[in-house]
């Protein structure tokens, strides 16, 4: 199993790092985790694309985490050469997101539909809306959700993917829960979206300072994996984006609570577990 980090950004534009997104790549196919800005033009430097994923996964209906959910939904319709729905697993709410992206892509629908003889059938989606559990077993490659808490943003889920004794956890936004801590039990990959808060209070913006109270700091993020006995940590959707130079700090200040491995994410990182980076 093989984790990429096809964006590592936060809701702001950013050129270096594209909208929050993981791809985890397994026996039974690449599986997406969220799919904020510029996922496709990311999958595309790994050979992949909205063609090619098994199922997509969302952990909550933020804008960023869903920017390209429209370019995904259109791409793999357009770019099929059969009818081939896109499997969707998201929290409740989900399905009236799909509902929606389909209302608001109708022109273009139409127009593709006039214009190419051969595309003889309209885009779909399976929508499957899910809370706790194990949602996927195929191919020896096991999903679970669990709940998790970016209160007023309700239902948020984490992600779990077990394959031959390989475990990668798929956090999303999130302060520290226990059922975060029961999915992350011995895993070995947890990544976990996290913001700098001593940067952020040092900025002092309102708007900003707001997102405080429902993510996870470095310190909690690194805490989680300990309590859990994780294998190795990774940092995402990195609010503020490092300056260059400083990325050393944000390990220094996870390896101050999680003694494993802790591992900055970039766009297009990609990790084998259990071989690290």
């Amino acid at each position: 199993m093989q984790v990429v980090i096809l964006g590592s950004g936060n809701p702001l534009p950013d050129p270096l790092r594209a909208g929050p997104s993981t791809l985890v790549r397994t026996a039974a196919g690449d599986l997406l985790f969220d799919c904020g800005r510029g996922v496709l033009m990311r999958a595309a430097a790994v050979a992949s694309g909205a063609g090619a994923f098994k199922a997509l996964f969302l952990t909550h209906l933020h804008s960023d985490h869903i920017t390209d959910l429209n370019d995904i939904f259109t791409m793999r319709w357009a770019m099929s050469f059969q009818p081939n729905p896109l499997p969707v697993f998201g929290p409740v709410g989900t399905a009236d997101l799909l509902r929606a992206t389909e209302a608001m892509l109708e022109p273009d629908i139409g127009y593709r539909l006039a214009h190419h003889e051969d595309l003889r059938w309209r885009p779909s989606s399976t929508v499957t809306e899910v809370e706790r559990g194990v949602i996927m077993d195929e191919g020896g490659v096991r999903v679970t959700a669990s709940p998790t808490d970016h209160a007023p943003v309700r239902p948020t889920v984490g992600f779990r993917i077990d394959e031959e004794g390989q475990s990668v956890v798929v956090a999303g936004d999130t302060v520290p829960c226990a059922a975060l801590d029961e999915l992350c039990v011995g895993a070995d990959v947890l990544i976990h979206t996290v913001v700098r808060r001593d940067l952020i209070e040092e900025i002092g913006l309102p708007r900003l300072t707001d997102v405080l109270d429902y993510h996870s700091s470095v310190a909690d993020a690194a805490q989680t994996a300990a309590r859990a006995g994780v294998g190795t940590l990774m940092l995402t959707h990195l609010v503020p984006p490092p300056a260059p130079g400083t990325e050393q700090e944000w390990i220094d200040q996870a390896q101050a609570h999680f003694d494993g491995s802790v591992v900055l994410a970039t766009d297009l990182l990609a990790l084998d577990v259990n071989h690290g980076p």
